[in-house]
């Protein structure tokens, strides 16, 4: 029974496709039913011809059956056709290439070495954090460069193919070299324990490469058609940082091998492909990063049998199926994931087999050249499930001539290129899903801006920089000496973990060795407005941030970014939004400064020397980490003030010690550096978490009471008291009282406008909305109570000085001094 009923549908569904084709080719085929009625007409009442209408209705009906049939046959076979044409095209006979192995040797040294070295540098290093040995524990690349050899290029020819649109050439590939320095430093972990130097001092790759030119010869893209043969030889050096003799460590040779295979594997190996651009002009401008808005548009063709397995695997199935495989596709709930190194984006869900997003995300790139992934996500109804579907890739690269590759896998790995010539330009793309038989997906990228390591920009078609000298050079001073501002604005779109769906965020700011904290916000978008200054680090250091939101029980991590620090310039402040790392929501906005310390000092009037000292007092710890066995440490604090140390008194049995001691040290502009220890009488004394106190901008005689948190450790704060002590100013009057004032008023204005929209929500009953504007509110308060206590104190101190000058006059003036004795 089941049979029949599947036969008896498959030809309602033949007879259906047919006459919608026949009304699709013959649009005045509907005429043909009044024209039938009138025939029925004049049949009834004139004169019957029934006898042999049927039979020529029938003949008509076998005729348009018949091409019917012939067209599909025909469209079938020209699709086959094309297919064929398009995958197995003519092959030009075999050429030599002498010519381009000289090319190659006339422009690797000064050219190619050093591109491809940085280039490749970046990639092994990325690939050695990831992937160590067992026998190593940390590993660190210290040289590398690939000689001044280059390899050998279609030794036995090479041909050009076609394969669709794209022109692409084959010849072999052999480098067997013992010109290459790489060095690699590892710390050997048990049972060697010390370090130990890797040289690679040979190096064979063999293999067929492909080569693809791209955007009119603008570009190259090269890939192996198959993963190449790879072998090296390693040596062990000893001496310098050697702690290890120089002998083999087992294992390391076919370590290096197999990651060196696998990393060519995951790069360069068809159809993955590397970028190689040819530009006109060369600015010799080093990117060090860029933001990039990604937009994922909408996907098309989506099939949940083509996307979850593969159709060699499937099973035939009757047209019920189709039309049962139609109406599961019309039900798909899809998220698209975004991903471009640690930072991950998603879409909203939409159902449907060809879904509409329109969800833009703002990405940043620490380097010159990214991939954008994108991971299609199909959600169960009804449940927190979803199933992993299909993925597509787009890589991107600056280009010297200040324009924007992108490239991607194109059908039938085929090649999608664009050329984006200047920022601000959008690039619209429809990618392929990789590995299935469906689904396309349409997105577009914009790069806002390229950041250099000059501290240049270029965005919307111009390069922006500051101060530029007279011979055409930046006007950069030299890094050291130099101090950062750094001012966490406000945060949007937070992310919490807390099941009451509250979030109380608060960041860690880290720069080297100092670690920095704001105060604890109550709102998804918080605004913090804090300044915090560093020590400027030269060599390309990042700031680190880290978002937490305290909970009930205990503290979650809501996200982290990178900045690069990298060519700041004075009078030039960087505003940048920084999305967060590792979750799917939320952004910082940060502004950062350089600024010279002469300038500073003149500013500020930071430092005295010879006539100021640094009043420190160190009150207590909290939550120190246990560095005893039974769960307590002795803890006491190390001072070091550049060349001078003090400590304090040991705290027994706590984690949670009290001091109270003040140290004073003379005020030269040295580091203040806390080193918290648990004190041993027999053993070594253990750390237990140090910090660096900042007090440079400090106002003279005022104190700083700050708790900071202790880094190296899990958790740990110490709580200090600094004051910059400087006898001859007594607490000037401030000059700026005006702008004080002013902001007193502006804040007394916010307040005033906050309480109105407190009363508003109140009258409309919206309780669950007054949350954030009763946080804003009390924080505004807070700011008006401790302007109003700065301004009664310059008001103080103004009448003094008015007492003080006019007791001077009086003094000055004998004719005045008796006059106001004898009144």
């Amino acid at each position: 029974m089941g049979g029949r009923k599947k036969r008896a549908l498959m030809n309602v569904y033949e007879v259906v496709d047919f006459f919608n084709n026949i009304i699709l080719e013959k649009p005045h085929l509907p005429l043909l039913v009044p024209f039938i009625l009138i025939l029925w007409a004049i049949e009834k009442w004139v004169f019957s011809f029934s006898k042999w209408v049927p039979l020529v209705l029938a003949v008509w009906a076998t005729i348009q059956y018949g091409d019917y049939q012939q067209r599909m046959v025909v469209e079938d076979l020209n699709k086959k056709w094309k297919r064929v044409i398009l995958s197995t095209s003519p092959i030009t006979p075999l050429e030599h290439c002498e010519w381009l192995n000289k090319l190659l040797m006339e422009i690797w040294s000064n050219y190619m070495n050093p591109n491809f070295s940085l280039r490749f540098q970046s990639i092994i290093e990325k690939r050695l954090k990831h992937h160590k040995s067992r026998l190593i524990e940390k590993i660190e690349l210290l040289e590398f460069s690939l000689g001044l050899f280059p390899p050998c290029l279609g030794l036995h020819g090479t041909r050009w193919s076609t394969s669709g649109d794209q022109r692409v050439m084959r010849l072999g590939f052999d480098w067997d070299t013992t010109d290459i320095s790489i060095m690699l430093l590892a710390k050997v972990a048990k049972p060697f324990f010390g370090t130990a130097k890797i040289v690679i001092n040979s190096l064979h790759i063999k293999g067929d490469l492909l080569l693809m030119p791209i955007l009119d010869g603008k570009a190259i893209l090269y890939s192996f058609i198959s993963t190449p043969e790879v072998r090296i030889t390693v040596a062990f050096g000893s001496g310098g940082s050697q702690s290890l003799p120089a002998t083999d460590l087992p294992g390391v040779s076919s370590w290096l091998v197999k990651l060196l295979t696998d990393t060519l594997a995951k790069i360069m190996v068809e159809p993955r492909r590397q970028c190689f651009s040819l530009p006109a002009v060369d600015l010799r401008k080093k990117a060090i990063g860029g933001i990039i808005y990604v937009t994922v548009i909408s996907a098309s063709k989506l099939s949940r049998s083509s996307l979850k397995g593969s159709p060699s695997r499937r099973q035939p199935s009757f047209a019920v199926d189709g039309l049962q495989e139609h109406f599961d596709d019309k039900d798909l709930q899809t998220f698209v994931e975004v991903e471009l190194g640690e930072l991950t984006r998603r879409t909203d869900v939409r159902p449907g087999s060809s879904p509409q997003w329109d969800s833009t995300f703002n990405m940043v790139l620490h380097d010159n050249t990214g991939t954008v992934r994108f991971h299609l996500y199909e959600r169960t109804p009804g449940s927190v499930k979803y199933d992993y579907l299909a993925s597509s890739e787009i890589k991107m690269k600056y280009v010297t001539d200040d324009s924007t590759i992108f490239w991607a896998i194109g059908p039938a790995s085929g090649v999608i290129a664009r050329h984006s010539e200047f920022c601000g330009k959008e690039v619209e793309m429809v990618l392929p899903f990789e590995g299935v038989n469906a689904g396309e997906l349409a997105v577009r990228l914009v790069v806002k801006e390229w950041q250099f390591s000059d501290g240049s920009l270029s965005f919307n078609n111009f390069r922006v920089s500051s101060q530029p000298s007279i011979n055409g050079s930046l006007n950069l001073l030299s890094r050291t000496g130099r101090k950062i501002n750094v001012t966490l604005l406000e945060g949007k779109d937070l992310i919490t973990k807390d099941k009451c769906g509250k979030c109380n965020p608060y960041v860690k700011l880290q720069y080297g060795k100092v670690l920095q904290k704001t105060k604890t916000a109550h709102s998804f978008n918080p605004i913090w407005n804090q300044k915090f200054e560093f020590d400027e680090i030269g060599g390309g250091e990042y700031m680190k941030i880290k978002c937490y939101s305290d909970e009930v029980f205990g503290v979650d991590s809501i996200g982290s970014a990178r900045i690069s620090l990298e060519g700041l310039i004075e009078g030039s402040v960087r505003d940048v939004w920084a999305p967060l790392e590792k979750v799917n929501s939320g952004e910082l906005r940060i502004q950062i400064e350089a600024v010279s310390v002469n300038d500073y000092e003149g500013s500020r009037g930071s430092l005295y020397p010879g006539n100021g000292w640094i009043e420190l007092v160190l009150v207590e710890a909290r939550e120190l980490v246990a560095a005893d066995l039974r769960g307590t440490s002795d803890p006491y604090v190390r001072v070091q003030y550049g060349n001078l140390k003090r400590r304090t008194k040991v705290m027994y049995k706590t984690l949670n010690p009290q001091w109270h001691q003040t140290l004073e040290f003379p005020d030269d502009g040295s580091p203040l550096e806390l080193h918290v220890k648990d004190h041993n009488a027999l053993l070594p004394t253990s750390s237990i978490g140090d910090c660096v106190v900042e007090y440079q901008r400090l106002p003279p005689n005022e104190m700083s009471d700050k708790w900071i948190p202790l880094q190296g450790v899990k958790r740990g704060e110490i709580h200090v008291q600094i004051t910059r002590k400087v006898p001859e100013l007594q607490k000037r009057p401030s000059l700026d009282s005006e702008p004080s004032l002013t902001k007193a008023h502006q804040i007394s204005s916010q307040m005033k406008q906050m309480m109105i929209k407190l009363q508003s929500l109140t009258e409309d009953g919206n309780l669950e909305g007054m949350s954030t504007p009763l946080s804003e509110f009390e924080t505004f308060q807070d700011m008006q109570e401790e302007y109003m206590v700065q301004l009664e104190t310059e008001q103080m101190l103004l009448l003094n000085k008015i007492r003080e000058l006019d007791q001077e006059i009086l003094n000055s003036s004998p004719s005045l001094s008796r006059r106001s004795s004898g009144s």
